[in-house]
């Protein structure tokens, strides 16, 4: 029951991340920072790799990673559980790039249930060690991107929580044009799910979530084209009309955004606003001590639970080397 009551995922062995909050929950000074299974404090954005089980060695790009059978597993940050309304969110423009509530006009922003969803219809978030370069043209969207990690929609069973790590098993992709912008959504699968292994087509995963989840796929459509009709915004355009990708090409467009992750982080290209504060990356000329780490985590406001303080609190969350 401990266990259980302090987030503890399964066990074995295992690579291990926790998170510390900051701040008051539900409020513009909230922040949920990360640390390392040598309790260093970290960038989700820069220092969790790519590819699960790599590891975390410094290696750009990692030497190893885990495998399903012939798939390759990716790390995927979760920002925002299934079926919640809060648009939490990596800082990007933050040392260390916690996750934080995303504010816009002054107040906290929430995505509205568009009829018959409630919130966001997958588990969301991102995955670390890519970046959408707004200053690259896609050649097949014709779009810049959007100066993000590149966006997961996590289709399992399962309700994860926000500062979770879950290896997952990329599906597809879906070519959001978000106000002229390319924002890519790939859509995946925990590898621990139960449904994982009903989708193992050869070539045409997609396929199979149409046969196993039915609707699902849909629903995601309805959902990104609709979602920014209450706050008064015209519906969002795809690029292929629409069409999911299959899994070779969500990979392909993964693999590119981290190549543009890895120019970001050696100071190739301008990253603009950008932070590429990390403690891990071997020879980024933005890499800092731990110490300094520390200092940045322990600069932002107290974590306040209610009209209390409250002590340092870590939820680990683990996943398999």
């Amino acid at each position: 029951l401990l266990l259980a009551a302090r987030g503890w995922g399964r066990l074995g062995a295992m690579s291990r991340y926790s998170t510390e909050q900051r701040g008051r929950p539900n409020s513009p000074d909230y922040r949920l920072y990360f640390k390392n299974a040598d309790g260093k404090y970290i960038s989700p954005f820069h220092d969790i790799p790519l590819f699960a089980g790599s590891k975390e060695d410094k290696e750009i790009p990692a030497k190893r990673s885990k495998t399903t059978g012939s798939e390759v597993l990716f790390n995927m940050i979760v920002e925002v559980p299934r079926w919640t309304n809060a648009k939490m969110e990596i800082a990007t423009e933050e040392p260390l790039n916690p996750i934080k509530h995303d504010i816009k006009k002054g107040k906290l922003r929430y995505v509205a249930n568009i009829f018959p969803h409630k919130g966001y219809i997958w588990n969301y978030g991102a995955l670390p060690q890519t970046w959408e370069d707004p200053n690259h043209t896609d050649k097949i969207t014709g779009c810049c991107g959007d100066n993000d990690p590149i966006d997961v929609c996590e289709i399992g069973s399962k309700i994860h929580s926000s500062g979770e790590i879950v290896q997952v098993k990329v599906l597809g992709v879906l070519a959001l044009v978000d106000e002229g912008e390319t924002d890519w959504k790939i859509i995946a699968i925990s590898a621990d799910d139960p449904e994982a292994q009903k989708i193992h087509g050869k070539y045409f995963y997609i396929d199979d979530v149409k046969k196993h989840k039915p609707g699902y796929l849909e629903a995601t459509l309805d959902w990104f084209q609709l979602y920014k009709v209450p706050d008064g915004k015209p519906e969002n355009h795809f690029a292929f009309n629409g069409e999911f990708k299959d899994k070779d090409f969500a990979v392909e467009i993964i693999k590119s955004t981290h190549e543009h992750w890895k120019a970001l982080l050696h100071k190739k290209v301008d990253g603009g606003t950008v932070k590429c504060t990390n403690v891990l990356v071997s020879g980024s000329p933005f890499c800092c001590s731990d110490e300094d780490a520390r200092s940045i985590v322990q600069s932002a406001p107290a974590f306040m639970n209610g009209d209390s303080v409250s002590p340092e609190v870590d939820s680990w969350y683990f996943f398999p080397k």
